[in-house]
C-alpha cells in the first residue's frame, strides 16, 4: 500500500516542495524514515504512532517506510508529523478519499493527537502560493499567521481526528476555513512609550534623528554618560513611517522562521527595534547556528538596530555589520548550507568618547590617558565609520535646560514631517525597489541629486579638507537630499550640503 502527498520545507525564508511518500508492506512491525531528515524528523515516528492510536484510529503493525523527497535537501523540525499520519492512514485505507492529494499539509503532532503550531508557516504559504499551490492544511495555532495571505484556501485544525473527518468528508469544510484579514483593518500597534517631548534640550541630536528617520540613514551618537543617548534612540522608533503591508510581510516571514512571532497577532504591525547586549555572540547577531536561524540584524529588517555602548562590542562583531550596512542583506554560510537573509535596517549606535566618558566634554574633565582613549576608540574602524551617515555629539544639558518650562516638540509632530518627506521619496523611487534616499544607487544619485556650482565647490572643499572617501562623499550627498526633502525643496541647496557635512566632523575629532 503506497500513498503520496505534499508538504513544504524551508531554506532560510524561502520554501521548497516536499513529497511525502508512505509505503506499508507485510513484515515485522517497524518504521523507517529516509530523505535526509534531522533528529526531530526521525523522532516523529514515535509521535505519529501515539497520535494515531490516541485519536481512536488503528496503527497497523506492519513495516512502514516514510520518505521525504527530494532526498538531497536537509529537512528540519516536526513539521512533517501531520503529513506522515495522513499518509499512513490513507495507505491503511482509514482515509477513504484522495482529497489529501489536493493539499499542502503542515503540522506537528502531540502524543494525544493534537495538532501543534510550527515555525515558518507564513513564508512557506507565500512560497507555495508562488509555485501554484492554493489549498493548505495547517495547525489551528497558526491560523492568524495565515489569515493575511490572499488567494489561497487554508484550513486550520486542532487535532488529527478533525483532519481525518475533514478528508473523509464527514464535516462541513467551511467550518475550518481560515478567513482572510485585511492589513489595513489592523490597528497599528505602538508599544513605544517614550516621546521626544520628554527629552529636554538636545536640539541637534533630535534634528539628526529626524533626518535619519526621513531618509533611512544610520546614526552614531557620541557623548558622556547620562546625556540622553539611549533615551533619544528609544524615542526614534516613534517617528519612523508606519509599515506597509509588503514590509510587514517581509518582517513577519523572518520572525516566523525565528519562532518569535506572536501567533495571537499573526503579523508584525510595528517596525522592529532590536537592542542586543554588547556580550552577544557573532552568531546571535548575524544568524547561523545548527539551523542557520536569522540573527538580530535580520530580525531588525525594516526597523532599527540599536547598539548601545558601541565600542564595548568586540571588534569582530562590529566588523560583521559591514556587508548588511552596505547591501541590505546578510549571507550565512555553514557546512551544509548557505542562506541569505534580508537585513535592511537603520543602525542607531551610541557611545562614550572614552572609558570615563568625559573626553571632549564642555564642563567635565577626562581622566583617561591618550593610550586608553586610543585603545577604546580603535575598535571602530574607518570602514565602519564611513558606513554611518550621521555622527552627532550629545553633551550633558544644564540644570536650567533640564528644568525649563517650555514644551519640547512631541514625537507626533516630528513624525508628520518625516512621513511627508518619505512620501516624496516613495514617489521619486516608485518604479524601483528603493524606498528611501539612503538606499539610492549611483545612477539614481546622479539623476536625483544634481548639484549647482556653489554646491559642487562646497563639496570639493569638504572632500579635500576632511580627507573623505568616495563612500563618505556619497553618503553626504544622500543626507543632503533628505534635508532638502524635509525642507520641501526640489533641488539640493548649499545650506543642505553644509548641514550634511557638519554631521561628518566628529569622526575627525575623535578618530583622527
Amino acid at each position: 500500500m503506497l500513498s503520496t502527498l505534499k508538504s513544504f520545507g524551508l531554506t532560510g525564508i524561502d520554501g521548497f516542495t516536499v513529497d511525502v511518500e508512505i509505503d506499508i508492506v507485510g513484515g515485522l512491525p517497524r518504521i523507517d524514515i529516509v530523505g535526509l531528515g534531522d533528529t526531530a524528523v526521525k523522532e516523529s515516528k514515535e509521535r505519529v504512532k501515539s497520535a494515531i492510536r490516541n485519536s481512536g484510529l488503528e496503527f497497523l503493525p506492519k513495516s512502514i517506510t516514510l520518505n521525504l523527497a527530494p532526498a538531497d535537501i536537509k529537512k528540519e523540525g516536526p513539521i512533517y508529523d501531520l503529513a506522515f499520519a495522513v499518509g499512513i492512514l490513507s495507505a491503511s485505507e482509514q482515509i477513504t478519499t484522495k482529497d489529501y492529494k489536493d493539499y499542502i499539509i503542515l503540522g506537528e503532532l502531540s502524543l494525544d493527537g493534537k495538532v501543534k503550531k510550527v515555525r515558518g508557516v507564513l513564508p512557506m504559504l507565500i512560497s507555495a502560493r508562488s509555485k501554484g499551490f492554493r489549498n493548505f492544511i495547517i495547525p489551528k495555532e497558526n491560523e492568524n499567521e495565515a489569515s493575511f495571505i490572499e488567494n489561497i484556501n487554508c484550513y486550520a485544525f486542532s487535532s488529527l481526528a478533525q483532519v481525518v473527518a475533514f478528508l473523509n468528508r464527514d464535516v462541513n469544510k467551511e467550518n475550518y476555513l481560515v478567513k482572510t484579514k485585511r492589513f489595513a483593518d489592523i490597528a497599528t500597534k505602538n508599544t513605544n512609550k517614550l516621546d521626544f517631548e520628554n527629552v529636554k534640550g538636545q536640539k541637534m541630536a533630535k534634528r539628526a534623528l529626524e533626518i535619519a528617520a526621513a531618509g533611512g540613514h544610520n546614526v552614531l551618537m557620541i557623548g558622556p554618560p547620562g546625556s540622553g543617548k539611549s533615551m533619544l534612540a528609544k524615542c526614534f522608533s516613534g517617528i519612523l513611517p508606519d509599515l506597509t503591508f509588503e514590509e510587514a510581510l517581509e518582517v513577519t516571514k523572518i520572525h516566523s522562521v525565528a519562532g518569535e512571532l506572536d501567533l495571537n497577532e499573526g503579523i508584525i504591525t510595528e517596525r522592529p527595534f532590536r537592542t542586543p547586549h554588547h556580550t552577544a555572540t557573532a552568531i546571535s547577531l548575524t544568524g547561523g547556528g545548527a539551523h542557520a536561524k536569522p540573527g538580530e540584524i535580520s530580525l531588525a529588517h525594516n526597523g532599527v538596530l540599536f547598539l548601545d555602548e558601541f565600542p564595548e562590542y568586540s571588534r569582530h562583531l562590529i566588523e560583521t555589520l559591514r556587508q548588511p550596512l552596505e547591501d541590505g542583506y546578510i549571507t550565512v554560510a555553514r557546512n551544509l548550507l548557505t542562506i541569505t537573509y534580508p537585513a535592511s535596517f537603520t543602525l542607531i549606535a551610541s557611545m562614550n568618547p572614552c572609558p570615563c566618558g568625559n573626553y571632549g566634554s564642555k564642563d567635565r574633565e577626562c581622566s583617561c590617558s591618550p593610550t586608553q582613549i586610543h585603545k577604546y576608540l580603535s575598535k571602530l574602524s574607518g570602514p565602519i565609520m564611513d558606513r554611518i551617515d550621521i555622527h552627532v555629539e550629545v553633551d550633558n544639558i544644564t540644570y536650567k535646560e533640564l528644568n525649563a518650562e517650555n514644551k519640547e516638540e512631541p514625537t507626533a509632530k516630528i513624525k508628520e514631517r518625516v512621513d511627508k518627506a518619505r512620501a516624496v521619496q516613495l514617489e521619486r523611487f516608485k518604479n524601483s525597489k528603493v524606498f528611501s534616499n539612503a538606499k539610492m544607487s549611483v545612477p539614481q544619485m546622479k539623476k536625483f541629486c544634481p548639484l549647482s556650482g556653489d554646491c559642487q565647490r562646497l563639496m570639493e572643499t569638504a572632500f579635500t579638507n576632511l580627507k573623505l572617501s568616495a563612500r563618505a562623499h556619497d553618503r553626504i550627498l544622500k543626507v543632503a537630499r533628505t534635508i532638502a526633502d524635509l525642507e520641501g525643496e526640489e533641488n539640493i541647496r548649499p545650506e543642505h550640503i553644509a548641514e550634511a557635512i557638519s554631521y561628518r566632523g566628529l569622526d575627525r575629532k575623535y578618530f583622527k
